[in-house]
């Protein structure tokens, strides 16, 4: 279906974007315990260097928009790979604290600008039968970026100055990227958007590997020939039903968030600790259990999308979700856990332990160094990542910690019954692989569907703002509602969302699969 090896070849390396967004998000967690060792970093100082990538996401979100829709897809991708090149680059020679923030802003800005136009960029080269496959791929690469984050973690945490290593290994990655990219086509319907139809015949007869693609050139023309003249506003507007269209995008990012993915996950070992697992099991499930099926269950979601469709797979995704959400709610509606959080005015060097030549880390260091930092500057560590990085920190973090839980918790120990304990580690994972086949992937899909090309990019960086900001708000004030209504009853409350986001799909997200891009805005327009 006109899905070739040279369609394939641009969007696997389009979607290397996603693998280094993955490892950049969750690198910190391991660098920033041997930054903030050396540079004596004070508990503000430490949230504003995790939150400084929150930042940077944040503007290229609400900017990246025109630049993609201005200059186009691929050369977006290639400035944002040479931004995380730069801001990698500016990181390595020095140990200063504001060269960290500035280093991170543009590492924020580069892969908050290269998520948006990557899934842009696929949707556009791709073929109708093709684009769910290709579109997921980077989900796919963006999980796979995760457990590359975990095993650099481990291998570079007992090393002096090891995390400088942790940040240079993207750099030739992300070259690489960039100089490749240079030599692919750019989007066919940005070259249409252009009037460049002649250099858009051509890419679609390599793309698809035919000597003639007049009639998809014919059905693009058509289906652009007035969105190009779309300005920002007219997403705001009846015309062509696009207020309807960006409140569906902004709706369904706003269930990825407030369906509690990123704070159950968070919070993952503090729950699995609670229900009676020893140091070392939590610690072995958070670095490799939970990252592991993450990665597994995409895998199914990416491949079979064209052929199941992406609205299928968001109910069938909310509808365990939900269920899983209630058994881990009601399996710590029996345990008793006390959150706490106090910052406390220590200096980093009272919670690490460091040999010549070698950073040692013992049990309970990491646990200290975390409790003393606040929960507004320990959550705004969180809310730099993305719904399905969201929980890395805190996992990697603990695993290095021998399975301590570091958000500053203490639970009431006793016994646990042997079926809790598992029922409550196998709703865990059960949830990881819900999201993980819906909202996680295919939000995105769709997100890269719905909006004409002429508005195409701006529409995806406003609803990638709101992702962030929510991701932010949801983060801030998750450590207080829990404390003051207990985790069961968050537990309870994300069912409740996750039933919503279900209803929401059922009833508004139109099926996709088999349709062009051209087809779905002419329907969507209605």
């Amino acid at each position: 279906s006109g899905c070739g090896t040279f369609t394939c070849l641009s969007s696997a390396i389009a979607a290397v974007s996603g693998l280094l967004m993955g490892y950049e998000l969750g690198l910190i967690s391991g660098a920033l315990l041997q930054i903030t060792s050396i540079l004596a970093l004070s508990c503000k100082e430490q949230g504003i260097i995790v939150s400084s990538l929150l930042f940077g996401a944040l503007f290229a979100s609400l900017t990246g928009g025109f630049l993609i829709d201005r200059f186009g897809r691929r050369l977006s991708i290639i400035i944002a790979s040479s931004l995380l090149v730069l801001g990698s680059l500016i990181l390595l020679p020095y140990e200063s604290y504001e060269i960290l923030i500035v280093g991170r802003i543009a590492i924020g800005i580069s892969i908050s600008l290269s998520s948006i136009a990557t899934c842009v960029y696929i949707a556009e080269i791709a073929p109708q039968h093709r684009r769910g496959l290709l579109v997921s791929l980077n989900e796919l690469m963006i999980v796979t970026g995760i457990l590359f984050a975990y095993i650099s973690n481990y291998a570079f945490a007992s090393i002096s100055h090891g995390w400088k290593y942790m940040v240079g290994l993207v750099i030739p990655l992300g070259a690489l990227q960039a100089i490749a990219m240079y030599f692919l086509p750019p989007s066919p319907r940005f070259l249409v958007m252009k009037n460049n139809d002649e250099a858009a015949r051509k890419v679609l007869e390599r793309l698809r590997g035919t000597s003639d693609a007049t009639k998809e050139l014919t059905v693009i023309k058509s289906s652009l020939k007035d969105e190009h003249q779309y300005n920002f506003l007219d997403l705001f507007r009846s015309k062509n039903n696009m207020r309807v269209r960006i409140l569906l995008g902004l709706t369904l990012v706003f269930f990825v968030q407030t369906t509690g993915q990123p704070n159950i996950l968070f919070y993952a070992s503090t729950v699995l600790k609670s229900v009676g697992f020893q140091s070392n099991e939590a610690a072995s499930l958070a670095s490799t259990g939970v990252g592991v099926v993450k990665v597994v269950s995409t895998v199914p979601a990416t491949i079979f999308v064209d052929q199941v469709g992406s609205k299928t797979f968001l109910c069938i995704g909310s509808s365990v979700m939900a269920i899983s959400l209630v058994t881990m709610g009601l399996v710590n509606h029996n345990i008793h856990m006390n959150f706490t959080s106090v910052c406390r005015s220590q200096s980093p060097e009272d919670f690490f332990l460091q040999g010549t030549g070698n950073f040692t880390v013992t049990n309970g260091s990491l646990k200290d160094l975390f409790t003393s930092m606040s929960s507004t500057e320990r959550l705004s560590f969180e809310a730099q990542r993305s719904p399905d990085v969201a929980r890395t920190g805190e996992l990697n973090r603990t695993a290095l910690a021998g399975g301590k839980s570091t958000t500053g918790s203490h639970m009431e120990s006793g016994e646990v019954p042997i079926v809790l304990k598992w029922l409550s580690l196998v709703s865990l994972l059960i949830y990881v692989a819900a999201f993980s086949i819906g909202l996680g992937p295919m939000s995105w899909l769709v997100l890269s569907e719905i909006f004409p090309g002429g508005i195409r990019g701006r529409a995806m960086a406003l609803t990638s703002s709101m992702n962030w900001g929510i991701n932010l708000l949801i983060s801030l004030t998750f450590l207080t509602v829990t404390e003051l209504i207990g985790l069961s009853w968050v537990c309870f409350i994300y069912t409740i969302m996750s039933l919503a986001s279900l209803a929401f799909v059922i009833m508004f997200i139109p099926e996709t699969k088999g349709c062009s891009l051209e087809q779905i805005s002419m329907e969507l327009a209605k």
